[in-house]
């Protein structure tokens, strides 16, 4: 699997804003990759030091509108842990 099939996006929340305060950044992730592959394109795509991974697993959830029935998709959120000699993650562009 490529790095960049493994993190499909960052998640931006205030959480995860003050989170990056201590080299703590939260992506959202394939639902098959695991803590390693998951490290490695990291490491790899933003050229940092990863300490750990931490995992969470969503389940789908029923969601009604009107008449009309479904599922939203399953999701995998990750939030990877910085060693601290390593660089910042730069998510958003500074002006």
């Amino acid at each position: 699997m490529d790095a960049r099939d493994v993190i499909r996006r960052p998640v931006v929340t205030e959480r995860s804003a003050d989170l990056m305060e201590e080299k703590k950044y939260t992506f959202e992730v394939d639902l098959k990759a695991n803590k390693t592959q998951i490290k490695q394109a990291v490491e790899e795509i933003f050229e940092v030091d990863v300490d750990k991974v931490n995992t969470m697993n969503y389940k789908r959830k029923f969601r009604r509108f009107g008449r009309y029935e479904g599922y939203k998709p399953a999701r995998k959120k990750a939030i990877v842990t910085l060693t601290e000699n390593s660089d910042e993650i730069e998510i958003f562009d500074e002006v």
